[in-house]
């Protein structure tokens, strides 16, 4: 195998699909330091902000998805796709990559479609139990399929589909070790409980909701709160900051946050859950409604199940989260009880599994 690997990655929209990206990107890098890697993304969606904050080169393709109502933007998008199929075709011309990667989000669908017809390798990063049209699309060309859940091969070639796990970040395999540091950059108060709240990158609105009406409670139990309201709620929310509450756009170090919490409260997308379970913290899942199949509350489901994390839905937060939150938050012997049963359940290997289906890719 050549040190100097030429590797195109493109996924985004939401972290669930840039981060897992970003992961593989530096577990190649680890393995060879002399690669070049370039990203691709949807111009104006965030993965132009935060690749590039993690040290990597990203072009961007005039792509969006396509909404159920007709609007102009569904009128806009053959247009879009001819730009982006184009583009794809001048990236690749010029960047001549040994392999491609997607890890879903509009801008994996023409790249990924260019390196095929290219005869390029490709491989497909799948996060979630129901896949994405993007990835359904495009599995039936890909060389190779890395999926998170033995579920997914209903909708996937099962003869090219691996089951490694879900990629994470790299500083998040030993979270343990940073609480101090932390909590020294967050300014928390060490004799206080803290509580984490993530509602994904763009914000969870039921669940800032829910946290807006116990900032009080918060407040009276002393509890210190560290709390992503996600891009489009910051404004809204972060009028609640004060010496307890510290309210968040986005968390660019993620690795912290888990640190410093004592509980988390989260969103169960596959890219959270896989984390979480390798950060060993009790969590609290509110999974969203609004996703194919319900696929966040089976995510959920599967942990709670196993005694491993505790799940609401949204229509149980008004009748049951209190009784439900203050139970965990006050007792150190159920916290240490979930947070040692979720790690049971990780896959810290997820990574390395999916670079290793790059190398033989490569190699075949």
């Amino acid at each position: 195998m050549k040190e100097n690997l030429r590797v195109i990655l493109s996924g985004g929209g939401t972290g669930g699909h840039i981060y897992p990206a970003i992961a593989i990107a530096d577990e190649i890098r680890r393995r060879y330091p002399d690669s070049e890697i370039l990203f691709v993304g949807a111009k104006d969606r965030m993965e132009m902000e935060k690749v590039p904050q993690e040290g990597y080169d990203i072009e961007g393709l005039w792509i969006s998805g396509i909404e159920r109502k007709i609007s102009l933007k569904n009128l806009m998008f053959p247009f879009k796709l001819m730009s982006s199929l184009s583009k794809s075709r001048k990236i690749i011309r010029k960047f001549k990559p040994d392999v491609v990667i997607g890890t879903g989000g509009f801008a994996s669908g023409p790249l990924l479609r260019v390196a095929v017809s290219n005869k390029i390798p490709t491989l497909l990063q799948e996060q979630n139990s129901y896949p994405g049209i993007t990835n359904r699309i495009l599995s039936k060309q890909a060389n190779i399929i890395c999926a998170a859940y033995e579920e997914v091969k209903r909708f996937f070639p099962e003869e090219k589909t691996v089951i490694t796990g879900n990629p994470v970040r790299l500083d998040l395999l030993k979270v343990s070790e940073k609480r101090e540091e932390a909590q020294r950059f967050f300014h928390l108060d060490k004799k206080k409980k803290t509580v984490l709240v993530i509602g994904g990158s763009l914000g969870a609105r039921r669940i800032n909701q829910l946290i807006e009406t116990w900032v009080p409670k918060f407040e009276k139990e002393n509890i210190q709160l560290i709390w992503q309201t996600g891009k489009l709620y910051y404004d809204e929310y972060r009028k609640h900051n004060s010496d307890l509450v510290q309210t968040y756009e986005f968390l660019n170090r993620m690795d912290w946050a888990y640190a410093a919490a004592d509980v988390i409260i989260s969103r169960a997308g596959a890219g959270s859950v896989s984390e979480l379970s390798i950060v060993g913290k009790p969590v609290l899942f509110i999974p969203s409604p609004n996703v194919a199949e319900d696929h966040q509350t089976k995510n959920a489901m599967a942990l709670t199940k196993n005694n491993a994390a505790l799940t609401l839905t949204e229509a149980e937060l008004e009748e049951k989260f209190e009784e439900a939150f203050l139970d965990l938050v006050n007792s150190e012997e159920k916290q240490k009880e979930l947070g040692d049963n979720i790690k049971k359940m990780a896959l810290p290997n997820a990574t390395a599994n999916i670079v290793d289906e790059v190398e033989k890719l490569i190699k075949r």
